[in-house]
């Protein structure tokens, strides 16, 4: 139950608003769940089983109303299930039951004789986020938005009778973001009334950790550098020596190994990964990335069996295969995060291009630093230089089209200034602009020694790491309720 006051003391009111699970017509956990832990049933509910859930997290992604959080006690996805197992002897949920004043009010809206069916045809109503698309069965009578929306409110350092800015469930003893110091506006929007939170409903923090930028950032390298070597195997293959083909194809995989790794450690119920395998959802793009990293490792492999046995059709096959699974590895991220509907930052349309536009720079320097291992000719330093120049530029301008174009809410900008100058400025500025992108653009243009490409190299790694950080953490600091 959140608390919002309006109004000045004794023209003031206080709003006092339940937030829970929505149940929707539409589901997008449902959607993005890999594992089907989340259903929509036959009645309406929406459950979900814990037997099945992996804790990958990404149905608290999608949710645009927070509802979803992770049981301490299981490691598994949790929320309102309407009481289902009370439902189903014909009995209201508990909530309904014990609340003395019947503020809450459940039934079927199908039967235009239920009591919810009179109260939603008597009185205006109000639903949360309606703009998602999700078509919500929980209806506000006389819903304010300032208690609706959380973004309309100003946020307190403390509250009136309890303290909830820690995370909960599982997430209680980790590090996660301080309240926003204490501000009351003057006015909230259009002139209301201003307005302010005294009392929260409990933060469920960063569910994303530094386990997913750091997945984002090794596929990218183990994609990229596969596509720079099969683009150079057939444009420029006289600057490719036998130790760099080898290299790569070595690094690549060590690569989308450690994303293999990284994507388990993210999971908070690692021992249940098979199940995307096993028991998958085909319309979850988790799956479809499971799917997709397991073909690029098939050929992967076929191309170095094909190489070392000699066999041009086999290499032919594995390479023609390869490339088209390596681009689907570097972008399928973007759809993911596009189906994430309760983050509006990683719905821009630039995302896919930001990327494929990552892995390649990730590619292309992992190459570069390969050939400074590896002793190579010079060649490939002078046809790799102009292209990292090129795509440094390139980055810069997707980012700045992505930050400062025009964002599709409120929430997306609030991401977006989190980033410019919120408390990921200084890895953004620092890390991902100039160490990543700025200084690696001047040293090749500057210093195209093998030095100073090693140096942009290293700086271009780090700043693909830094900014899929900064893209993965920024809208998970925007409330959703």
């Amino acid at each position: 139950v959140k608390y919002v006051e309006m109004g000045t003391f004794p023209e003031s009111r206080r709003y006092f608003t339940v937030l829970r699970c929505n149940h929707c017509a539409e589901p997008p956990c449902v959607d993005i769940c890999p594992v089907e832990a989340l259903h929509k049933r036959e009645d309406g509910i929406v459950d979900f089983d814990k037997r099945r859930c992996i804790g990958c997290k990404a149905c608290a992604q999608a949710c645009p109303y927070g509802a979803l959080y992770i049981d301490p006690e299981t490691h598994t996805s949790a929320k309102c299930n309407y009481c289902a197992h009370r439902k189903e002897v014909g009995m209201k949920p508990a909530c309904v039951v014990i609340c003395p004043q019947q503020a809450i009010v459940s039934g079927d809206f199908d039967d235009p004789n239920s009591a919810v069916s009179i109260l939603l045809a008597k009185n205006q109503t109000a639903v949360r986020k309606p703009e998602k698309g999700t078509s919500p069965k929980l209806f506000y009578m006389n819903g304010d938005g300032a208690s609706l929306d959380p973004l309309e409110v100003s946020a307190v350092n403390g509250y009136l009778w309890s303290e909830q800015s820690r995370g909960v469930g599982h997430f209680a003893g980790k590090s996660y973001e301080k309240p926003a110091k204490a501000t009351v506006p003057q006015s909230g929007k259009h002139g209301r009334p201003k307005a302010r939170k005294v009392y929260d409903v409990p933060s469920k923090g960063v569910v994303w950790g530094w386990e997913v930028p750091a997945y984002v950032w090794s596929k990218a390298v183990s994609s990229g550098l596969f596509l720079v070597l099969v683009m150079m195997q057939l444009f420029v293959a006289s600057v490719l020596s036998e130790s760099v083909q080898w290299a790569s194809w070595v690094a690549s995989l060590f690569f989308l190994a450690l994303t293999g790794g990284f994507l388990v450690k993210d999971l908070d119920r690692p021992e249940r990964f098979s199940f995307v395998m096993l028991r998958p959802q085909f319309d979850s793009w988790l799956v479809k990335g499971g799917f997709t990293i397991t073909g690029f490792g098939a050929f992967l492999a076929l191309w170095g069996a094909g190489v070392f046995l000699q066999q041009p059709l086999l290499t032919s096959i594995a390479q023609v295969g390869g490339t088209i699974f390596a681009v689907i590895t570097a972008i399928y991220t973007a759809f993911l995060f596009g189906s994430a509907k309760g983050r509006d930052f990683w719905q821009s349309p630039m995302l896919l291009l930001h990327m494929l536009l990552n892995s390649l720079l990730a590619g292309g320097s992992a190459m570069l630093l390969l050939g400074v291992v590896t002793s190579s000719s010079n060649d490939l330093f002078s046809l790799l230089q102009p292209s990292l120049a090129a795509g440094f530029a390139f980055h810069l301008i997707i980012m700045a089209l992505e930050l400062f174009g025009k964002h599709p809410s409120a929430s997306a900008e609030r991401a977006a200034e989190t980033i410019l100058h919120g408390e990921l400025k200084h890895p953004f500025w620092i890390g991902s602009v100039l160490i990543g992108n700025l200084m690696p653009f001047v040293l090749c243009l500057v210093a195209p020694s093998s030095f100073g490409l090693t140096i942009a190299a290293l700086m271009a790694l780090c700043g693909v790491f830094y900014t899929e950080k900064v893209w993965v953490r920024a809208p998970q600091t925007v409330p959703l309720s």
